[in-house]
């Protein structure tokens, strides 16, 4: 296989821990299964160079069954069920997380979706027709847990959607001034999270934040780099939401590997 491809390819260490949970999620029944190591591989290619579908170099295999597998992994969660055990794992700190979001533009191409543009994600913000990732990392600056909503949602919202979850909880939370909010604030009191969030200037009632811990907030800013060295991250293509949430899933997923194995 070409050089340019070979970066793309798994190791055999990577492949090992992927194929547990894909057989995990296998049906019993139905045709054999196909090569999915390569598979796998053909959707780490897409999903780093942002090419279409039927751009996918033939030896991945067929493009369309690829991309088929591709919404069958998806659809079944196992992306998700991944980023839960790499989590659930305390492989590695979560007492600190941050909380942070950005705006995606959208292709062009990437309209249409048959449920309407909101449900799927898109909307009108400052940046044109675009997606919101909202993302949630800890101390090591890895992704916990991403949503996407349309470009113009509120960080309130995101941070609704990433904080609802049955993720280790931290004790403290660094955030931006986005997310200054009194229900913010009383949920995180009630759950015994210590908030590092900046005020707003148009607040009567001061509160400070310890700026040696707020400096450690360009971890998430840094992850949200990292993501987006993966093109089919960095702008949105895909008319479903589920597409574009499981690459963002899939790119989130290496960086935890390639930090574990170093």
């Amino acid at each position: 296989m070409e050089t340019s491809l070979a970066r793309d390819l798994m190791t055999d260490e990577e492949w090992a821990f992927f194929e547990h949970f894909i057989l995990a999620i296998r049906a019993a029944i139905g045709r054999k299964p196909a090569n999915h190591r390569l598979v796998l591989d053909g959707i780490f290619w897409i999903s780093r160079t942002g090419s279409p579908w039927r751009d996918l170099p033939e030896e991945f295999g067929k493009w369309s069954s690829v991309y088929r597998q591709f919404r069958r992994w998806t659809l079944a969660g196992l992306w998700e069920d991944i980023l839960d055990a790499l989590n659930q794992s305390r492989a590695v700190p979560d007492a600190l997380q941050m909380v942070d979001s950005t705006v995606i533009r959208a292709h062009h191409q990437a309209a249409g979706g048959k449920r309407g543009t909101p449900e799927q994600g898109f909307g009108r913000s400052r940046g044109g027709f675009s997606t919101k990732i909202h993302l949630r990392v800890n101390a090591h600056g890895l992704p916990m847990r991403t949503e996407i909503t349309p470009g113009q949602t509120s960080d309130y919202l995101g941070f609704d959607l990433v904080m609802a979850d049955n993720l280790p909880e931290p004790k403290v939370l660094l955030a931006d001034r986005g997310y200054d909010a009194d229900r913010i604030r009383e949920n995180m009191n009630e759950r015994i999270i210590q908030p590092q969030i900046p005020m707003r200037k148009t607040r009567k009632m001061r509160v400070g934040v310890d700026h040696t811990l707020y400096r450690l907030r360009n971890m998430v800013e840094r992850c949200f780099n990292k993501l987006k060295n993966a093109r089919r991250v960095a702008t949105r293509y895909d008319k479903t939401a589920e597409s574009f949430l499981g690459f963002i899933d899939i790119t989130s997923i290496r960086l935890w590997f390639r930090h574990l194995s170093t």
